[in-house]
């Protein structure tokens, strides 16, 4: 069965930075449990072959390199429909996709109730696996950043690791 909460990382993680959304949905189902159940899906770079899974979801959030003219590892977070305003300036580094997506959901009747997107200025989007070192420095931050916009969604969000050790 299918939570209302869908939490998306994009992102091409052949190209350092640029997988920054991947890396931290990866990192957010490695480390923490939802409450009630949140699907963490890693969207990549498959664009407007997200739609089905935004269906029947109140609430979706999408974890992105964001290109802010910030410092790099600055976070970013735009909410509403700020996120898929195609004549605004260009966000997420999948901007055009994610606006694509919003409207062929609103147009489907589709669209969640809330939308966010929570990202980080890229330091770099040179081909490799890893994130740059500033980048990987942020993601503790990072993930932060989306676990407080969840809670403020109602989610209660626990670290695996403390689980284990009220277990033992």
């Amino acid at each position: 069965m299918r939570s209302e909460v869908l939490v998306v990382g994009l992102g091409n993680i052949l190209l350092s930075d640029e997988g920054l959304g991947v890396h931290a949905v990866n990192a957010l189902r490695d480390r923490y449990v939802f409450r009630p159940k949140t699907d963490l899906l890693d969207g990549g770079t498959l664009g407007l072959d997200l739609l089905p899974y935004l269906e029947g979801r109140s609430r979706v959030l999408f974890i992105d390199a964001v290109d802010a003219g910030e410092v790099p590892g600055s976070i970013v977070a735009v909410e509403g429909d700020r996120v898929g305003h195609a004549s605004g300036p260009r966000l997420s580094v999948h901007h055009a996709g994610l606006a694509d997506l919003l409207f062929a959901a609103r147009m489907q009747g589709i669209y969640p109730d809330e939308v966010c997107l929570v990202g980080m200025q890229p330091a770099s989007m040179a081909p490799g696996l890893e994130l740059s070192a500033v980048v990987h420095a942020s993601m503790d931050a990072l993930l932060k950043e989306i676990i407080g916009r969840l809670e403020g969604w109602g989610l209660e969000v626990a670290e695996k690791s403390q689980i284990e050790s009220t277990k033992s």
